[in-house]
């Protein structure tokens, strides 16, 4: 006789390992979080990347003329990076109770981040390249894919791999655009067709490693029911 199954716990607040600077960050936030202001609630910080990625769109679009408006998108990827750092982190330490809200549009505002950054980028590269970039914007949409349906399967929420996460892709975003800055968008152009190679080998990796992680759950699983 099978026994039923006691419903999982949400845990899409917890996410599983970490990236090469989890620790650096924990210290941070023990640092910030208590001392941070009343009056702004964790909504309002994930609400904010929605400016942070109309400021990364515009920057994109005025370095058209001048590159040196990627500094102001860098600004806004640094930005989104500490209220996207916070917002979760307050919302724990003052028990505000909006943890499947939080997961919703944090992540759903995540993609809408990773899009104006390709958006931008798609300003500063010629039309024949531009498809490079839709195929980066697909593999890097896939990632997020991947875990939000490993999640769905596991009840695990992970973003980090091999020790990079989303903390290490803003700052490799930011030292792209100090690189463009300084050596002009033809060294965007060359390099584009590397990321989107590269960035699909470690998906194709990364996916495989999670099909047989959740193989492996469903036959332990399938064990312990016929026991």
């Amino acid at each position: 006789m099978r026994r039923k199954k006691k419903k999982e716990k949400f845990a899409g607040d917890k996410k599983v390992g970490g990236s090469l600077l989890s620790n650096f960050e924990k210290t941070i936030c023990d640092y910030i979080v208590p001392r941070f202001p009343r009056a702004i609630e964790t909504y309002h910080l994930t609400y904010m990347t929605i400016l942070w990625s109309a400021f990364i769109i515009l920057s994109g679009y005025l370095a058209q003329e001048n590159l040196a408006w990627l500094w102001l998108s860098s600004f806004g990827i640094f930005m989104q990076y500490v209220t996207d750092l916070l917002d979760g982190k307050i919302g724990k330490y003052r028990d505000t109770g909006l943890i499947k809200w939080g997961f919703f549009m944090d992540h759903f505002l995540d993609y809408v981040f990773m899009s104006s950054v390709l958006i931008a980028y798609a300003f500063l590269i010629p039309g024949e390249v531009a498809i490079y970039s839709l195929g980066i914007l697909a593999v890097f949409s896939a990632f997020m894919l991947n875990s939000f349906l490993a999640f769905s399967a596991t009840n695990e929420f992970k973003i980090h791999y091999f020790g990079f996460g989303p903390t290490e892709a803003r700052i490799i975003f930011v030292l792209f655009n100090t690189l463009i800055i300084y050596f002009g968008s033809g060294f965007l152009e060359k390099a584009i067709p590397y990321i989107l190679l590269a960035s699909l080998v470690l998906l194709i990796v990364v996916v495989y490693r999670k099909q047989k992680y959740i193989w492996k759950i469903y036959e332990s699983e399938k064990g312990k029911e016929i026991k």
